[in-house]
């Protein structure tokens, strides 16, 4: 491991944490995690430890995960593949994760979702995770900061407005609350008139300007210029002399979704790797893999991995043979969606 590292993103394994793709050793972190009681695929994360310098493997000393968004939902729009929750536009895509549900014609307005995503433009937000019956109920609303007015102590994430004026601030120090800066805002009470009546605004997940720190990001893309200039998660890239694999790259531009890798210099992201996830109207790639011990089997194909439920009925074995599945046999999983909580698997692979 040869640099000091930052991931941000959704996490799209378990066995250890693949985050953005690259699967980080999590023996000796520390995990943090909000509104949850572990750590879930489809869940946003920021990982802090080590990569190698081609971004093959890395070692992490702390996660923190967090949900983005709870509250009633409304404006489903189901051909669209989006709705509102709190005045703040979310859309899925095929990568998104089901917790509890089939899809978005499970989603019902007036009811509280929870939702794990990535920041797009101001006021919108890529869903990685839903939950449609969370445990938890309090508000909460993640975005860029817009419309920040000190003097009433009020700003708006898309088109609710938040009162912090008796808000607690952690991670975030008050005096540096400024327009574009991506915060969480908690509240006890559902809004009102279109407030919310923050109890705690916290500062998103931090992303590193250092130089030569390494910096895993995965967001949509915003302000794209050129393949030299663009913004994730707020950050601007070059990825002029990235590979690029998942697409053309011709394809690049706002509401494209990405994952990038690279090395912060002069207050930029100058991307080694890039990986194109998701072209709006045309779709792209998902990919979730779990790796571990097999649990709780049931015949024919439907067993636990790292406590993820999986459906391996339709799966292309390696190494063995669906009679081969039993409890205690390490396996590494690997499906294109998980649909009520379930991992869909196409490949299973044994291990020796």
């Amino acid at each position: 491991m040869t640099a000091d590292a930052a991931g941000i993103g959704a996490a799209d394994g378990l066995g250890s944490v693949i985050l953005n793709g690259l699967r980080y050793d999590t023996d000796s972190a520390t995990f943090t995690i909000e509104d949850a009681t572990e750590l879930q695929i489809g869940m946003s994360a920021r990982i802090a430890g080590k990569v190698d310098a081609n971004f093959t493997s890395g070692i992490a000393n702390q996660v923190v995960s967090a949900a983005e968004l709870r509250g009633a939902v409304s404006n489903i729009d189901l051909a669209g593949g989006t709705f509102v929750v709190m005045g703040i536009g979310v859309s899925v895509d095929s990568a998104t994760v089901w917790a509890d549900a089939n899809g978005l014609s499970d989603v019902r307005a007036g009811s509280v979702i929870q939702v794990w995503g990535l920041p797009g433009a101001p006021g919108m937000l890529r869903a990685t995770r839903i939950q449609v019956a969370p445990a938890l109920t309090d508000p909460l609303a993640t975005g860029a900061v817009q419309s920040l007015d000190k003097a009433h102590k009020t700003f708006m994430l898309g088109q609710l407005t938040v009162d912090y004026g008796t808000a607690a601030f952690t991670g975030l120090d008050e005096s540096l609350l400024a327009n574009g800066v991506v915060v969480r805002a908690r509240g006890t009470a559902a809004p009102v008139g279109g407030v919310l009546s923050a109890t705690r605004v916290q500062g998103w997940y931090a992303i590193p300007t250092t130089n030569g720190v390494a910096v895993q990001l995965a967001g949509v893309i915003t302000d794209f210029a050129s393949r030299g200039s663009f913004r994730v998660l707020g950050t601007l890239v070059d990825a002029t002399n990235a590979q690029i694999a998942g697409g053309n790259a011709n394809s690049l531009g706002n509401g494209v979704k990405v994952e990038v890798d690279g090395f912060m210099s002069g207050g930029v992201l100058v991307v080694k790797k890039l990986r194109i996830r998701n072209v709006p109207g045309t779709g792209g790639p998902a990919s979730f893999t779990v790796i571990g011990a097999i649990g709780g089997f049931t015949p024919p194909a439907s067993f636990r991995v790292r406590g993820q439920p999986v459906d391996a009925s339709t799966a292309v074995f390696e190494n063995g043979t669906q009679s081969d599945l039993q409890n205690g046999r390490k396996v590494t999983v690997v499906g294109d969606r998980v649909v009520d909580g379930v991992l869909i698997a196409q490949h299973v692979t044994f291990s020796p």
